[in-house]
């Protein structure tokens, strides 16, 4: 194995000795080996992936990656395997996977493209449900919003497309041929279908709008089966499933891994090991996954597609759906931005009982029309996709309806979005006992290992892991933060809650950034403050200041890597997963401690359950986690030099700053702006002269 990753380090052409690599490496074989999970903290340098892969691959292992971010698996994808497979000398087979509505459905796109009981080219749809997943935006109708109900569009799918880029959709086709915007989006669509090598909708040179995607894509729970489908055996898909159960490494996301493990293991192929990278995202994601959402979408996507395929005597049993829509908008609009109550108010349980008792008055008419074809009645009959997909859709709304109606203690719902499409969700509070019961206390179940650069402070018990069956591992990061890198704490600041805080850290912000000469990344907790705070620095600075409304991630850090002296201010998506190593990123300024919304309907469930130690268990520990996350961004390699500036005093005066200190990385630390001065001058001032 140690001969496997020094030819894998060598083929890097890398000079750096990185021993914490090794270090790691032996500990997952180890692991592997005695079929014990492993939890590593791996910080910043280390080279992590290398560190599982190369010793998974050199045991002969079959693997599933699951990855956080689209960063991590575009960088699996298209650098880390492919040295692998160049120099590792062990051969071996790899891919990508995704959930199933990623990927062009050929069966949708021929009911398109021949009308019927999808929705036909250029028809316009009027928006019902909303919400903040994918395809549930102002562009999003009622198929849309099915995506993500299987735990897979959250697929980090790319940012919505601009005005310009519709434009340039529209472009593409004739505008003069009678389609609308629609029409022509998905016209474009189907014409690509027919020549894509995957289908899989990363592919595209352009981003459809969510609407037109929906018409040619399925989720898995309206997909009937390859063996019940007239295109299964040329789905994308089941292409894309079939190359994954012969691959020895399957790279995927975690959220369609929770969704492998809720669906009993029948996603993905049999592997020997998990790898689940930027483990400290793994408890959110895994509550996210393994719950669902209710919207007044669902229920008119369901009539809708229900629709053509009832005997007219049955057209009532639609209606009764159709109208049941604002039913669900209706009763969930009244517990807009709060936790739904437990029991609900005896009328409003009421009015969901009857939806539920439509959605299954619908199901029967659907049933019985298929079987009332397949004896002589003409059309479709029972086995149809088109009939499948509206059974499943049925079978699944109302099995969500009655996990509303009889919701148990170890859930929590909450309705949030706005008042004229409110969104319903409901997850487990605590994931350590679904994914005890799913995953760990299966006696095949595969060795997993859990890495990140953070690692939180109690997270093996949170998510279940067995006392006694994992070993932890710290290996520290390479790099020499001390000489590296300073940490500055402006204690002179106010409070952010107090009077006065926003323009005094304002201010602040202007020095550091002159300081550092721009070279600056300015981390904010809400978009409102990145917002003004630069609105009111660009016009102090001489330097460019980015934002992250200007242009898509990729692109924004592209321009920021390249401009020097520029500034990127930026939130919540970029704590993370952001490379920018060299003097372009010299200061990173955090505004303040990031500890999530008091609000949080999740996080507050777990506060209750815990009581008076809640903040102290949850809040500091989640804050620490990310605080070191965006810290992160500054150190990238073994020639970076920098600062880390922190405008809220509280990490140097709260009762719980060493908890946040500690799951830092271990640089000099100071309160003296005159220091910080002179730590940066070394860096702007060769390219001052």
């Amino acid at each position: 194995m140690e001969a496997a990753l020094h030819r894998v380090v060598a083929a890097l052409g890398a000079s750096e000795e990185r021993p914490a690599q090794r270090t790691m490496a032996s500990a997952v074989a180890g692991a592997l080996r005695a079929r014990r999970h492993l939890v590593v903290q791996a910080g910043t340098g280390t080279g992590k992936s290398l560190g599982y892969l190369v010793p998974a691959l050199a045991l002969g292992q079959r693997v599933v990656v699951t990855t956080a971010t689209k960063a991590l698996q575009d960088q699996l994808a298209s650098r880390d395997l492919p040295l692998l497979e160049a120099s590792l000398g062990v051969p071996f087979t790899w891919a990508v996977l995704k959930g199933r509505s990623n990927y062009l459905c050929r069966q949708r796109a021929r009911e398109v493209a021949g009308g019927g009981d999808q929705l036909p080219v250029g028809t316009a749809v009027a928006h019902v449900g909303g919400g903040g997943t994918p395809g549930t935006g102002p562009d999003a109708d009622a198929d849309a919003l099915q995506l993500g109900l299987d735990g897979s569009a959250p697929m980090q799918l790319p940012p919505r497309p601009t005005t310009g880029d519709r434009a340039k959709a529209a472009k593409a086709v004739a505008p003069d041929d009678g389609l609308g915007t629609l029409g022509r989006e998905v016209k474009r669509l189907l014409a690509w279908g027919d020549r894509a090598e995957t289908g899989d909708r990363a592919e595209l040179a352009w981003e459809p709008s969510p609407t037109a995607w929906a018409q040619v894509s399925v989720g898995v729970r309206d997909c009937p089966g390859k063996a019940k489908c007239p295109s299964g055996d040329e789905c994308f898909a089941e292409a894309a499933r079939e190359r994954a159960s012969q691959a020895d490494v399957v790279v995927v996301n975690t959220h369609l891994y929770a969704t492998h493990l809720a669906a009993g293991g029948a996603v993905l192929p049999a592997h020997d090991a998990v790898i689940v990278d930027e483990a400290h995202e793994l408890e959110d994601i895994a509550s996210a996954s393994l719950g669902f959402e209710l919207t007044a979408g669902r229920l008119a996507a369901l009539a809708r597609s229900a629709r053509p395929l009832v005997i007219p005597a049955d057209a009532g049993a639609v209606d009764a759906v159709d109208t049941s829509a604002v039913v669900v908008t209706e009763v969930l609009a009244r517990f807009g931005g709060t936790q739904l109550p437990r029991p609900l108010p005896a009328d409003d349980a009421t009015r969901l009982t009857v939806v539920r008792e439509r959605v299954a008055s619908l199901g029967a008419a659907v049933r019985r029309a298929g079987s009332a074809t397949g004896t002589g009645g003409g059309g479709a009959d029972l086995d149809t996709p088109r009939r499948q997909r509206a059974l499943q859709a049925a079978g699944h709304l109302a099995t969500d309806l009655d996990a509303v109606l009889s919701l148990g203690d170890d859930k929590v719902a909450w309705v949030e979005g706005p008042s004229h499409a409110p969104v319903l969700r409901v997850a487990p509070i605590d994931v350590g006992a679904t994914l005890g019961r799913l995953l760990w206390d299966d006696h095949e179940a595969p060795t997993a290992v859990l890495a990140s650069a953070t690692i939180p402070p109690g997270l093996p018990a949170r998510i279940g892991l067995p006392a006694g069956s994992w070993d932890a591992l710290d290996v520290g990061s390479p790099f020499d933060y001390a000489d590296q890198a300073l940490l500055y704490c402006a204690l002179h600041l106010p409070e952010p809650r107090q009077a006065g805080w926003e323009g005094a850290m304002t201010d602040e912000l202007v020095r550091l950034i002159e300081a550092a000469g721009g070279r600056t990344m300015a981390l904010f907790t809400s978009w409102r403050g990145m917002q003004a705070a630069a609105e009111a620095v660009r016009d102090r600075v001489p330097f460019e200041v980015l934002t992250q409304s200007d242009l898509p991630k990729p692109a924004l850090v592209e321009r920021f890597a390249a401009h020097e002296q520029s500034c990127l201010f930026a939130t919540m998506g970029f704590w993370q997963g952001v490379d920018v190593p060299g003097p372009a990123l010299s200061l990173v300024v955090i505004d303040k401690l990031p500890f999530p919304r008091p609000d949080d309907p999740l996080l507050q469930a777990r506060r209750d359950r815990l009581g008076r130690g809640a903040f102290m268990a949850i809040d500091v520990p989640r804050a620490a986690t990310l605080l070191a996350q965006g810290a992160g961004r500054l150190i990238r390699s073994a020639g970076d030099r920098g600062v880390v500036a922190v405008l809220d005093k509280r990490l140097g005066t709260a009762r719980y700053r060493w908890d946040l200190l500690d799951a830092l990385p271990p640089m000099r630390r100071t309160r003296s702006f005159d220091e910080v001065v002179d730590f940066l001058r070394p860096i702007r001032q060769p390219r001052a002269q």
